[in-house]
């Protein structure tokens, strides 16, 4: 995927209207495919927490970080058992969906409040963990290019800290009773992954996506949760 398109990709997350505020009083229910689909009573994910900020104020304010309600509960009880397991790291998540689901440009899929954007957590040059540096300039770090050996800048791609969170995600999302449908991240560093201490286990229990994607997940990994859904012609509650 080559940098100028990957940048004309980006450029449009910052166009679009927010959703309405949130009702708080109905039900998550999901409708359709992450490619075709829509939500009911979806739920924001929290802004922050001890160990986790969202990538952009601006997106949070816009309504691009909506998400089915169980979704949420793995997503903030994952986050707080890597804490618990790591607390020096740092982790930002990304882009979710609508508040009512539906085409999410750039995206062809988050479109029915199961897919959720996790950013790459990153060491500095002296081994810290700290965010992603994303800014309006880059995207909100959607548009950063990663070397081969993980590198932007100054910083590394801790791939650790990912399989630490992908683990806990799993591990939060069997406890919610669901589970990770799909997991997508640049398929030359899964390598990386696996030669991590969580990486007998994310081999064996989480399904990565094995074909290209249609533009290059370095900066980001994609999660698609195992979320029942109606079919997207069942009626509104």
């Amino acid at each position: 995927m080559n940098v100028a398109r990957k940048t004309t990709l980006a450029t449009v997350m910052l166009i679009g209207v927010a959703g309405s505020l949130p009702s708080g009083a109905i039900a998550s229910t999901c409708f359709g495919r992450v490619s075709e689909g829509r939500i009911e009573g979806a739920v924001a994910l929290p802004r922050s927490g001890k160990n986790f900020d969202a990538y952009s104020g601006l997106g949070v304010t816009l309504g691009r970080t909506y998400v089915h309600e169980q979704v949420r509960a793995i997503v903030t009880d994952a986050y707080a058992r890597t804490q618990r397991a790591k607390p020096d790291k740092t982790f930002v998540y990304g882009e979710t969906g609508w508040e009512k689901g539906g085409r999410f440009r750039p995206h062809r899929t988050h479109q029915n409040g199961t897919s959720v954007d996790f950013m790459v957590p990153v060491l500095d040059a002296q081994g810290r963990s700290v965010p992603l540096p994303g800014n309006a300039a880059n995207k909100f770090g959607y548009d950063l290019e990663f070397d081969d050996q993980g590198r932007y800048e100054n910083h590394t791609i801790d791939f650790a800290a990912i399989a630490e969170h992908l683990y806990q995600l799993s591990q939060a999302a069997k406890a919610h009773r669901s589970d990770l449908a799909l997991v997508i991240f640049e398929h030359d560093w899964l390598p990386k992954l696996y030669a991590t201490p969580r990486g007998a286990y994310l081999k064996k229990q989480v399904r990565f996506m094995q074909g290209k994607p249609w533009i290059r997940h370095d900066e980001h990994y994609h999660v698609d949760f195992a979320i029942p859904c109606k079919p997207l012609d069942a009626k509104p509650s």
